[in-house]
């Protein structure tokens, strides 16, 4: 502690050797920003990886920064730092699945005809008659759409086809494997009863493993509510689609060659889910979320927050040696792809570097410019790269009333053009603006087109079919999974994702200044709003092609 205390108080010190001050107030400066992220991500920060000390050191920077700001601590107990606990957890399972239809009643336990996930969350029963078989369960439009025009909301989702409908593109993959998650996440279903991958039964012994392996690692509670994603066997299959006269031997047929399934409401059937797992901590690790805090002016409103975050982890360096081969050196192992064979070190300039500066940038112009009404938070969330293990134990451990947050705005890689491509050289994805909150999207686009240079909004991967399913895979979706609506800000992939030579150098700094622009003043017109943007939670409408505003009605 006390060589940490060092080294937060030189890197105070070095924060204070540069001018700061920004005469204007609330503007981002794009000067500033090349000079924090060329240090950010130099090899000083060792690649910023989870529990590493290097993202250590870059912790203590960014605090350094926010008091040199002006920015008060966020965290408890006065500090910038909150404590983030990741749980590896060994787990006894005794969830079952039992089926009632025409007069028979079946149990199919964890592991014996069923299988449940390792976190099934707190133990509870509940009971549901409204099943809903949607085909291969997949929402892909426009290629294919099993819930076109069908509701799931509070069922029960059965699905079939392990490998999808035929003919569909490789690029769906990533859908195909999340098509329980969507079910329940993007379409509402209180759980979902898919096939086991394989001819093999799933988990037919439940683990007797002693050893020091985790069944999964996680920094959520244990006692949340979860819905459950089962994994069922032929056997189960069976019973349940022949006690309502239909013949599953023929569906799974069909799904095995991908022809075209019906979808089919199951009647007079009743479905009880018992959900029991003992979970025991086998191990425990510690990193740090950063958390900073600006108060807001309004007397009334300044107890509720706007949210602003980012990543600030990546993924490390390499351990092993450069070695020489007949095609010259080569690096032994990596943490990510090699693209250059000599570079041990993944820097992340812009994965999320440049998310990291920029939120570090919004926080100054909040802190010099003048108050709006209400508060804003800042959050540089750890172990995104490892499972959104910062953003999730935030979520559920909120260093502010959770229901105080109004709208949370996340960026994730902004330094970049999509793929390298000049064309996109004006052009930022936005995702998730319009799931949560129409009110919150149409903000969005106000506040792009006051800007003196607007960005060309993309909202191409908040389609439900994106097949980058981004919208799971960043930070602002632990606060979307309580129902804060947010607003995701992203370039897109480049060839140096996660490769070592995500370095800064390649970063394009006036666009990194005015995307960071476009959130603060976006920011600013939610703090400055006389109630909180409307929750209307109509999911995702704008997509490909959109451009403007959404009807509120």
């Amino acid at each position: 502690m006390k060589l940490l205390r060092k080294i937060i108080a030189m890197l105070t010190l070095l924060a204070f050797a540069f001018p700061l001050v920004n005469a204007d107030g609330g503007r981002i400066s794009e000067t500033e920003i090349k000079q924090w992220l060329t240090y950010f991500a130099s090899d000083e920060f060792e690649g910023r990886n989870t529990y590493s000390e290097g993202l250590g050191l870059a912790a203590g920077y960014l605090a350094a920064q926010l008091k040199s700001f002006g920015v008060r601590p966020g965290g408890p107990e006065g500090s910038y730092f909150q404590r983030v606990a990741v749980l590896g957890v060994k787990v006894a399972n005794r969830s079952s699945l039992t089926l009632e239809a025409n007069g028979q009643t079946r149990t199919f336990k964890q592991g014996e005809g069923a299988d449940f996930p390792a976190f099934v969350g707190a133990k509870r029963s509940f009971t549901s008659d409204q099943i809903e078989f949607v085909g291969y369960g997949l929402g892909a439009s426009p290629v294919h759409d099993d819930f076109a025009g069908k509701s799931v909301r509070g069922k029960v989702v059965l699905y079939l086809g392990s490998n999808g409908p035929a003919g569909l593109d490789a690029r769906y993959r990533r859908l195909l494997g999340s098509r329980a998650r969507s079910a329940i996440e993007q379409q509402g279903a209180v759980a979902t009863i898919g096939p086991a991958f394989g001819s093999r039964r799933p988990n037919p012994q439940p683990s007797t493993n002693q050893g020091d392996n985790p069944d999964f690692t996680t920094a959520q509670r244990l006692d949340a509510d979860v819905a459950p994603s089962v994994s069922a066997s032929d056997e189960l299959l069976e019973f349940l689609f022949t006690s309502v006269g239909a013949n599953y031997t023929d569906l799974k047929d069909k799904a095995s060659r991908g022809e075209k399934l019906p979808s089919v409401t199951l009647k007079n059937v009743r479905l009880t889910f018992n959900l029991d797992a003992d979970y025991r901590v086998i191990r425990t690790q510690y990193t740090r979320n950063v958390v900073g805090i600006v108060e807001g002016s309004d007397p009334r409103l300044k107890d509720t927050f706007v949210a602003f975050g980012a990543h600030y982890d990546h993924v490390g360096y390499s351990e092993g040696e450069i070695e020489q081969t007949a095609n010259g050196p080569r690096l032994r192992a990596g943490r990510g792809r090699i693209n250059d064979p000599t570079d041990r070190i993944w820097n992340g300039a812009d994965d999320d570097g440049s998310g990291s500066i920029g939120l570090l940038a919004i926080a100054k112009a909040f802190a010099t410019a003048r108050k709006p009404r209400r508060s804003a938070i800042f959050v540089w969330h750890a172990g995104e790269e490892r499972g959104l293990l910062g953003s999730r134990y935030f979520a559920d451990r909120p260093t502010v009333p959770l229901d105080k947050i109004v709208a949370q705005i996340n960026m994730d890689m902004i330094g970049r053009n999509s793929q390298d491509k000049a064309e996109n050289a004006n052009h930022v994805f936005v995702v998730g603006s319009d799931r949560i909150s129409t009110e919150l999207h149409n903000l969005t686009i106000d506040a792009n087109q006051a800007m003196a240079k607007p960005l060309a909004l993309d909202f191409e991967m908040n389609d439900l079919g994106d097949t980058e399913q981004i919208y799971y895979r960043s930070d602002h979706y632990s606060y979307a999974a309580k129902g804060i609506p947010i607003v995701f800000l992203f370039t897109g992939l480049h060839p140096d994702y996660h490769a070592n030579t995500d370095s800064a150098d390649k970063i394009n700094y006036e666009k990194m200044a005015r995307i960071a622009q476009f959130a603060y003043e976006l920011g600013l017109r939610v703090a400055n709003l006389d109630h909180a943007p409307a929750r209307d939670n109509r999911g995702p409408r704008a997509g490909k092609g959109s451009s403007g505003k959404l009807p509120l009605q």
